[in-house]
This record gives C-alpha cells, sequence and structure tokens, in this order.
C-alpha cells in the first residue's frame, strides 16, 4: 500500500495542472447546472405559494336582510370563521357600504333615493384547498340556509380560470423538472467522466499492483464530493443574490417568497450537487476498473 501511495503522488506531482484545469472546469460547470436545477426547485415553490395566495384572495360575498343587525351580523360571522373553508372573514356594514361607493363613484345614491339602496356584507376569503368549484358548490348551499342570507354572489369564471391556469403552470413546471434532471444528470455525469477518463492508466497500474477498488475509489469520490459541494456552494450564492435582487425590484415577492423556499432551494442545490458527483463519480471508476488494459487504449 505505501507503493501504491507514493506512485499516486508521483502521478498527482506530474497531472497537478491539468487535474487543477479539470477540477475547475467540472466545479464551473456543475455550478452552471446547479444554478438552473435551483432556479426551477425556487420557481416550483414560488408557484405553489402564489397559487395559494391567488386562491386565498377569491371572495364569497353573503347578503344580509336590511333586518339583520349588528349583533346578527357579527354571530354570524363568529358562526363562519369556525367552518373549514373560511380562512378570513370581514363584515361590511351598510354604512360602510355606502361610504366605500361614494368614494368609488363620487356622489350619493341616497340624497336622489331617499334611503341607504347598499345592504350590509361578509366576505368570506376562502382556503385555497375550498377555491374551487365543487367546493364552492356545497359552500354556497350550506351558507343559503342560514337566516338573513338574501344572496350569495362570487365569481365562478374567475374562480375556474384560475385553477386551470395554475394546473397547466404547475404541469408545465413538473415537466421542466424532470427534463432539466436528466439533462443534468447528463451533463455532469460527462463532465466526471471526462475527468476520470485522463486518469484511467493510473486506475488500471493501481489495480495491477494489489489496490483494492474501494482504495482506488476512494481519492475520486472525495473529489467529486468536494466539487459537489464547492459548486453547491456558488450556485447558492448566485441565487441567493437573484433572489435578494428579485425583492429589491418587488417587495411585494415578500408575500408568496420565505426563507422557508429559500432554505428548501439551498438544500436541494447540495443534495443534487453532492450525490449527482459522487454517483457518477462511482459508476464512472467502476467502468474503468472493468477494463483491460487492451481496452483502454480503445475508447
Amino acid at each position: 500500500m505505501y507503493f501504491i501511495q507514493i506512485l499516486m503522488g508521483r502521478k498527482n506531482k506530474k497531472a497537478r495542472s491539468p487535474r487543477g484545469l479539470q477540477v475547475v472546469t467540472l466545479c464551473i460547470s456543475t455550478m452552471l447546472v446547479l444554478v438552473l436545477l435551483g432556479m426551477v426547485v425556487f420557481s416550483i415553490l414560488t408557484a405553489r405559494n402564489l397559487s395559494t395566495y391567488v386562491k386565498e384572495n377569491l371572495t364569497v360575498t353573503v347578503m344580509l336582510s336590511d333586518d339583520a343587525s349588528v349583533n346578527d351580523a357579527h354571530m354570524m360571522c363568529r358562526n363562519l370563521y369556525h367552518r373549514p373553508y373560511a380562512h378570513n372573514i370581514d363584515y361590511i356594514s351598510k354604512e360602510q357600504a355606502q361610504r366605500e361607493q361614494v368614494a368609488a363613484m363620487g356622489s350619493d345614491p341616497s340624497e336622489f333615493l331617499g334611503f341607504n339602496p347598499f345592504s350590509a356584507t361578509i366576505e368570506i376569503q376562502m382556503k385555497s384547498e375550498y377555491a374551487c368549484r365543487d367546493s364552492l358548490v356545497w359552500i354556497k348551499k350550506e351558507i343559503a340556509k342560514m337566516p338573513l342570507v338574501t344572496d350569495i354572489a362570487y365569481q365562478e369564471d374567475l374562480t375556474d380560470m384560475v385553477n386551470d391556469n395554475l394546473n397547466k403552470v404547475n404541469l408545465v413546471m413538473l415537466v421542466l423538472a424532470v427534463l432539466l434532471t436528466c439533462v443534468s444528470f447528463s451533463l455532469i455525469n460527462n463532465t466526471v467522466r471526462l475527468g476520470i477518463y485522463s486518469r484511467r492508466f493510473a486506475i488500471h497500474t493501481m489495480k495491477l499492483v494489489g489496490a483494492s477498488w474501494g482504495f482506488i475509489r476512494r481519492p475520486f469520490m472525495r473529489d467529486a464530493l468536494m466539487v459537489g459541494l464547492i459548486a453547491a456552494f456558488l450556485a447558492c450564492l448566485i441565487l441567493g443574490g437573484g433572489a435578494y435582487a428579485l425583492y429589491q425590484y418587488e417587495p411585494n415577492l415578500i408575500l408568496v417568497i420565505s426563507w422557508v423556499e429559500l432554505a428548501i432551494t439551498a438544500t436541494a442545490v447540495v443534495l443534487f450537487g453532492v450525490v449527482i458527483t459522487m454517483v457518477c463519480s462511482y459508476f464512472c471508476v467502476n467502468r474503468f476498473l472493468n477494463m483491460s488494459a487492451g481496452d483502454l487504449y480503445k475508447i
């Protein structure tokens, strides 16, 4: 084993410059692939949060009869608040509705009608999992049975359009993630294989002098781990800088982006970078270990 270590040391001294260049190239190539993969993971997480945010801002408006007092409306709000589908509830009195319409229209209809034509309403913002056609149908029936309710309104077409578009976006992001994962694996595998290819004769020499396969693999696996960690760290820096720039450009993104999404993206990038480089290195070394001396000259 001491002879093998000396042999490896001599080989490394002779090939230090080319190997250093190969490591730098592998780090940069892996980093670029991990940046793309991280962007896809980040986009998927952001799209999921955006879907939840949009659905929870779809409003169901419950119109109350003129006989409904403020206490009756507050009791109904408390009742609705404990329903599983309610995310947020706002009570708008007749007077508040009148003030809002006057501010919006610039005129007061009660001046020529002689009475306040607006009704008190309760606006319900649904939880995201209930913001779909099937759920809204039975929710509307349930609320309609409550006393003092005269009508229930919600934008049915908008709800369907939002759900359809979000489903399409999620499908596209999923397909893109699968394709990019396959492409990433192929690119990193080719880059790792080229790096090991230049050392194939050293692998064969160590095998001839009796080194075990595990001993031969060890430095390659260690290099792969180092490359994966460095590339993942650089990719996380780039992605973090990009997220910060987006936040500076549009501060409202904080509504759909949190530290949780950033942490999940960084974890995915690190795991993917380490795992894929080590797996590729493992199989590439095994490939050359299984070759005879004559085969090494043919590839």
